[in-house]
């Protein structure tokens, strides 16, 4: 056992953000994302059962943003055929600014095929049981 572990962190986990570097990407994926094919050249950790909310509060208490480019957050950008809304955005900005003094201002969305090819490089893909739509979150990893 660990002081201070946020226990919706798993072991498995919590070595990966450890392992990461700066500049290393983590994408905190909903429930319909393609998790599998996308991360066949990442690590892919199950989370299932668990929102992004939680996970991005937890995982932030332990993972700095990185400060060396604007954006270290990434969001999947609304299909613009799509009229889905996306209220946990602001939930996402707020969790945010209590880890990172930019909050919503480090914050950028990238168009959805574009996200999945960036996707492909992150170290790690989180799969979960997120259901809200267009959910799918990449930090980008700063140094200490």
């Amino acid at each position: 056992m660990l002081k201070n572990i946020p226990p919706i962190i798993s072991p498995q986990l919590l070595k990966v953000l450890c392992e990461m570097g700066h500049s290393d990407r983590i994408v905190i994926a909903d429930a319909n994302f393609p998790a599998e094919s996308i991360g066949k050249n990442s690590i892919v950790i199950r989370c299932d059962g668990h929102g992004i909310p939680a996970l991005l509060e937890a995982i932030l208490t332990l993972f700095p943003l990185d400060t060396y480019v604007d954006k270290p957050v990434n969001l999947m950008e609304v299909m613009p055929c799509d009229s889905t809304k996306t209220p946990i955005w602001d939930t996402y900005k707020e969790i945010i600014s209590r880890y990172d003094e930019r909050g919503a201002k480090a914050v950028s969305e990238i168009e959805r095929f574009a996200f999945y090819e960036e996707a492909k490089k992150a170290y790690c893909i989180i799969a979960t049981g997120e259901k809200a739509p267009y959910a799918n979150i990449m930090l980008q990893k700063g140094v200490i």
